[in-house]
C-alpha cells in the first residue's frame, strides 16, 4: 500500500491533476479579482453620482428657499401682474401699438424707421443726420 501511494504521488497523473487543479484555482481567483475591480469601479461611479445628486438636491433646495420668499412672491406680482406696493407710484410707457393707435405723423415715422435697415440707423446716428 504504501509503495502504491509513493508511485501515485511520482506519476504523471497525479502531476497532471495538481496542475489542473492549480490552473482552475488560478481561474477562480482571476475570476473574483476582476468581478472585485468591477464592483469598485461601480462603487466610485455611484459615489460619484451621490455627490453630484446632493449638489443638485442643495441647488433645489436653494431655489425652493427662494420661491418661498416674500421677495418672489413681489418679484412676480411687479412683473407678471403689474401690481405695486401701497403709496408706490407706477409709470406706464407707451409702446408701439399705442402710437400706431394715435395715427398721424408718428405712426407713419415708426413705420419708415422699421423698413430701414440698422446699419444706416447707427451711420445716420454718429453722422448725425436728423432724419433717422
Amino acid at each position: 500500500m504504501e509503495h502504491r501511494k509513493k508511485s501515485f504521488l511520482r506519476s504523471r497523473l497525479f502531476l497532471l491533476v495538481i496542475f489542473l487543479g492549480s490552473i482552475l484555482i488560478a481561474f477562480a481567483y482571476g475570476r473574483a479579482y476582476y468581478q472585485d475591480m468591477e464592483v469598485r469601479k461601480e462603487i466610485a461611479r455611484l459615489q460619484n453620482e451621490v455627490k453630484s445628486l446632493e449638489v443638485k438636491k442643495m441647488e433645489t433646495l436653494d431655489v425652493l428657499k427662494y420661491v418661498k420668499s416674500p421677495a418672489f412672491a413681489e418679484e412676480k406680482a411687479r412683473l407678471e401682474l403689474n401690481m405695486a406696493k401701497p403709496g408706490e407710484k407706477m409709470a406706464v410707457v407707451a409702446g408701439k401699438s399705442a402710437v400706431e393707435k394715435q395715427g398721424g405723423q408718428e405712426a407713419e415715422k415708426e413705420l419708415e424707421l422699421d423698413s430701414i435697415p440698422n446699419i444706416i440707423k447707427w451711420w445716420n446716428f454718429f453722422v448725425g443726420d436728423e432724419n433717422y
